[in-house]
């Protein structure tokens, strides 16, 4: 008995020593792994939080995004991917917002001031995040966004609110980006450089950005006179001191390809050039206008070049239309109907021949052009960033008058050459401005859509959504899906129905009856 006491004894002490030992190993942390409270420099999750924003945000060049833009259609649902506008349930970047939020929380802790260059980009990328997600659905959250285990339930917050809201936030980071601020700007992927001129041109960036969301809410300008929509706008235009904007292309936010990590989605090796032909939206405006774009972007149709036109001859370029099946598309293109993509300038490099253009120089002048034909500023000329605006574009193509330009065919045969005249295009009575007036805005929206052809995401879609502009981007046709129209907004994360069901059946059903319309608009395009 008493051994039997002593063996037990002994069995307690080893075991009592052995969960000792556990406990005291549990408590101490794995150096290896980051935890809530780790010190993480914001310089590394800058770049991820830029190159998500590019990456998830707006999908670059050639992509389905630029599809459903209708710069390319696809004769090859295979290879080159489909042309119908199949929404359903949206992706979001909510993945990025927890990401900025990080970095705002990392950069207060180590610089120990709000008022940090970190936090103030922080401002601006999070009203982007909101502003990209409420164009898509409509309400969404925002306000209590973003919190992670501390609210797995956020509320819709209205359209209109997310709008107010994200103005105001770009507002702020504005203002801060123009102090003096702690820490030094580093792991920026965009501008490259360090210090004080990265930060000035993240400042133009806010407010050019700024510009576009005034402008989207175009159609609410009239009826929420709260949101001082005008105004606001003018204030920016009319004072360039404490709201700078881009400036030149060399601003633009723009991502930048090259040959060893991030290359262009298109290679000399891909093969998918004859599985996609030119957009009839874009070729359209152009061939229309003489523009010079035209010989940069696209290839002659064979069948033009067979009945016996040039390659310089403006007739000779043909787009095809999502509103046909892919395959009466693939039927046409094997013809020689349509037109291509110009070989020699998108497959020649795996750097590709131009970066992605985010938010460019272009469309802001496009943009102030549209607010003062609308009235918004008044004693401005629409006219004169109107021209700013189609030169810029221009400019980024490296076209100039006189120049030779050497035109091939689908694999990069040359055919023959067109020599640029940019005077020719610039007096074109299609071009010349008409005024302040429903042409005149019909003449800068048809050019800001050739301008953004293959960058800014889903800007052409969305301006025609808002305005019907250009009146050659097709909404109709059995090929665009089986309603035969474009939808007008996405349905909701699956997430959202998923695990916050409450508030995503309240928001249904205060703005589309209770169902997850797609063709139903939401508050920013009614």
């Amino acid at each position: 008995m008493k051994s039997f006491v002593n063996l037990a004894g002994a069995a307690l002490l080893l075991a009592l020593a052995a969960s000792g030992c556990k406990t005291m190993d549990e408590q101490l942390p794995n150096p290896n792994l980051p935890t809530a409270d780790s010190a993480v420099p914001p310089a590394l999750l800058l770049p991820r939080i830029e190159y998500d924003l590019f990456n998830s945000g707006d999908g670059g060049p050639f992509t389905q995004v630029q599809r459903w833009n209708q710069y390319t259609i696809s004769n090859d649902s295979y290879y080159g991917g489909q042309n119908q506008y199949n929404w359903t349930t949206t992706g979001s970047l909510y993945t990025v917002l927890k990401n900025v939020n990080q970095m705002d929380i990392q950069a207060v802790k180590q610089l120990g001031t709000k008022q940090n260059v970190y936090s103030a980009l922080a401002k601006f990328f999070r009203a982007y995040i909101f502003i990209w997600q409420t164009q898509r659905v409509g309400d969404t959250p925002a306000a209590q966004a973003g919190q992670g285990l501390a609210n797995l339930t956020p509320t819709f917050d209205a359209q209109k609110a997310v709008y107010a809201r994200s103005l105001a936030m770009l507002d702020t980071a504005n203002t801060l980006l123009g102090n003096s601020l702690a820490g030094t700007l580093s792991g920026d992927i965009y501008y490259q450089q360090n210090g004080a001129s990265a930060v000035a041109q993240w400042r133009k960036v806010v407010n050019s950005y700024k510009l576009r969301v005034l402008i989207s809410l175009s159609r609410r300008a009239q009826d929420n006179a709260d949101l001082q929509i005008p105004q606001q706008f003018a204030a920016i235009v009319n004072n360039p001191s404490q709201y700078p904007v881009l400036t030149s292309n060399t601003d633009n936010w723009a991502f930048q390809f090259n040959s060893a990590y991030n290359t262009y989605p298109h290679t000399p090796n891909d093969g998918n050039n004859q599985r996609q032909n030119a957009g009839a939206a874009y070729l359209s405006l152009t061939t229309a206008t003489q523009d010079p774009r035209t010989f940069i972007t696209a290839t002659p149709a064979p069948a033009q070049l067979a009945a016996g036109k040039q390659p310089s001859d403006f007739s000779a370029y043909v787009g095809s239309s999502p509103a046909v099946g892919l395959g009466d598309l693939s039927t046409g293109s094997n013809a020689g109907q349509y037109s291509f993509t110009n070989y020699l300038r998108y497959y020649s490099s795996v750097q590709g021949p131009e970066s992605y253009i985010l938010l460019g120089y272009p469309e802001l002048n496009f943009t102030i052009a549209e607010g003062i034909n609308r009235g918004w500023v008044p004693g401005a000329s629409a006219n004169t960033y109107y021209l700013r605006g189609i030169n810029a574009s221009l400019d980024f193509y490296g076209l100039a008058d006189g120049q030779q330009l050497t035109i091939g065919d689908v694999s990069g045969k040359k055919l023959g050459t067109a020599v640029v005249s940019r005077s020719a295009f610039l007096s074109n009575p299609g071009v010349m401005y008409k005024g302040d007036n429903t042409d005149g805005l019909e003449q800068i929206l048809n050019q800001k859509y050739v301008a953004f052809f293959q960058n800014s995401g889903y800007e052409p879609l969305y301006n025609w959504r808002r305005t019907g502009f250009p009146r050659t981007f097709v909404s109709t046709g059995s090929g665009i899906n089986a309603t035969g129209k474009i939808p007008r907004r996405w349905q909701y994360p699956v997430d959202e129905q998923t695990y916050n069901p409450d508030n995503y059946s309240a928001a249904l059903k205060s703005q589309f009856g209770g169902t997850d319309d797609l063709n139903q608009d939401t508050w920013l395009t009614k």
